[in-house]
C-alpha cells in the first residue's frame, strides 16, 4: 500500500513536467506568441483607395463619372456588353484618375447596351 500514494505523486509530477513543456510550444505554433515571447503585432490595415463610380446607360450609349476622393490615385476602365450578338462589345482605355479628380468615361455600341462596369486597378507609379 505505500508503494500507490509514492506511483500516484510520481505521475502527477511527470504529467505536470510533460504539460510544462507543451503549454509553450503550444502557444508559439499557434501563433500567441513571438520568438521573444512577446505578442506578434497586428497587421497594418489598408489605406482607403479607389475612385466612386456611377454608371448609367440611356438606350446606346454608356457613361461612367468616376470621383477620387483618396490621396493615392485610380485607374478606372469601363466595360460595355452588348445586348446584340454580333455587336461587339467594347473596353476602353484604362484612365489615371488622380486625387480628389473626376474623369468621364464613355461608350456606346450599335443597338442597346446589355451590361456595363468598372474595373479599378492600381494607378502606376510616376
Amino acid at each position: 500500500m505505500r508503494r500507490t500514494p509514492r506511483r500516484t505523486r510520481s505521475l502527477l509530477a511527470s504529467g505536470a513536467a510533460v504539460a510544462a513543456l507543451l503549454v509553450p510550444a503550444g502557444l508559439y505554433a499557434a501563433g500567441h506568441v513571438g520568438a521573444a515571447g512577446a505578442a506578434a503585432p497586428p497587421a497594418p490595415s489598408p489605406e482607403p483607395a479607389g475612385s466612386e463610380c456611377r454608371t448609367s446607360i440611356e438606350s446606346s450609349r454608356v457613361v461612367a463619372y468616376c470621383h477620387n476622393p483618396y490621396p493615392s490615385a485610380d485607374r478606372v476602365q469601363l466595360h460595355t456588353e452588348c445586348a446584340r450578338w454580333w455587336d461587339v462589345d467594347a473596353d476602353a482605355e484604362p484612365v489615371t484618375v488622380k486625387p480628389g479628380s473626376t474623369v468621364r468615361l464613355a461608350d456606346r455600341c450599335w443597338k442597346e447596351v446589355a451590361s456595363a462596369w468598372v474595373t479599378h486597378s492600381a494607378a502606376p507609379r510616376e
